[in-house]
């Protein structure tokens, strides 16, 4: 069974900028990434300053990024294996 790599906010910020989603705002230890898409409209997700991100954070990151990008593509850069 694949495991969720431990991953710090520079690779997730990184892995989801490979799809397009850049930085556009940031409060306190969390950074807002945006991406728009056909027809404008904004696909958000929040991403926590951290050097190393819980894997329960991580997971939930996952979870949301699937919404808007297919999960085989995510699948390989969040997992092992």
């Amino acid at each position: 069974m694949a495991k969720l790599r431990v991953l710090s906010e520079r690779e997730v910020l990184s892995i989801l900028g490979e799809f397009g989603f850049r930085s556009y705002s940031q409060k306190g230890s969390h950074v807002k990434v945006r991406r728009i898409v056909a027809g404008g409209l904004a696909q958000t997700l929040t991403v926590p300053n951290h050097d190393e991100i819980d894997r329960g954070t991580l997971h939930v990151i996952y979870r949301q990024a699937s919404r808007f990008v297919s999960e085989s593509e995510l699948r390989g850069k969040f997992f092992t294996g």
